[in-house]
């Protein structure tokens, strides 16, 4: 087999958490590209019609499915329906989460908990659930979307912060108890990206200025640019491919080299 077959995932069926549009999206398309057959969930129904219109208009077949990942009785029902329907899941990107930008001593303890129970508690019910079919299979990929929150903090994220922390040693520890199955759970910290979310971040102010966070970010990005959703497929392909088999607990930052960087002199 050659070196670029190893990055094929013909064949693979992977579960991308979330995947209706942004980051999940523009994964789940990636690995569409490379092969792999598409199962996306969503919170909602009118969520999860948007991605399969989504996905469609892009010659993807995916195949959507409702379920609150934070609940572990649907998360445990949506994987029997899909090992039932499509088949044993593969790969699996945690990629479903949420942020509250609230300053901590004014963001109550409800906030907090909702955060770490979408970002920390649902990757860790949704692989659960997906682990032991995998451990029979005798192969698996787990990919979680981390953050480089997981590294940094920041005013108003301490929440965030906390439950990107933890994912990274979810993800480290994920790989201490089941590499021996052949299984590799590794991380993507995705930098500041460009979506419909963060456009009004970067739009040109009335007297012709940039947006003061656009500036901010890339200042402090070496690449002097935001990132688009898509510079996130190849990573992720490498980490759900049988090219990635020795690559293990690994957070791999795709952040234009944020991390690496001091930042510019003012």
């Amino acid at each position: 087999m050659s070196y670029v077959n190893n990055f094929s995932l013909e064949g693979k069926i992977a579960l991308v958490t979330g995947a209706s549009y942004g980051i999940g999206f523009a994964i789940a398309s990636a690995f569409a590209d490379a092969g792999a057959t598409i199962v996306f969930n969503d919170i909602k129904q009118e969520l999860v019609d948007k991605g399969l219109a989504a996905y469609k208009e892009k010659g993807i077949e995916a195949k959507g499915y409702v379920c609150d990942v934070t609940n572990e009785a649907q998360v445990q029902e949506l994987v029997a329906k899909i090992e039932k329907e499509v088949g044993v899941i593969d790969i699996l990107v945690n990629n479903a989460g949420i942020i509250k930008r609230i300053p901590m001593t004014e963001m109550s303890a409800e906030d907090f908990r909702q955060v770490i129970d979408v970002d920390l508690n649902a990757p860790f019910i949704v692989s659960k659930a997906v682990i032991p079919s995998m451990i029979k299979k005798g192969h698996g990929k787990i990919i979680n979307i981390c953050s480089m929150m997981s590294e940094l903090g920041r005013e108003t994220v301490s929440a965030y912060a906390a439950a990107k922390g933890g994912l990274k040693m979810l993800t480290r520890n994920i790989c201490s108890e089941y590499g021996q199955y052949n299984i590799q759970c590794n991380g993507i910290g995705p930098g500041y990206i460009e979506t419909p979310q963060t456009a009004p971040l970067r739009e040109t102010q009335p007297d012709g200025s940039m947006h003061p966070f656009d500036k901010f970010i890339r200042a402090k990005t070496p690449a002097n640019r935001w990132l688009k959703p898509e510079e996130l497929g190849g990573p992720a392909v490498f980490l759900a491919s049988d090219a990635s088999d020795a690559v293990n607990g690994h957070i791999l930052y795709v952040d234009g080299g944020i991390l690496a960087y001091i930042g510019k002199q003012p």
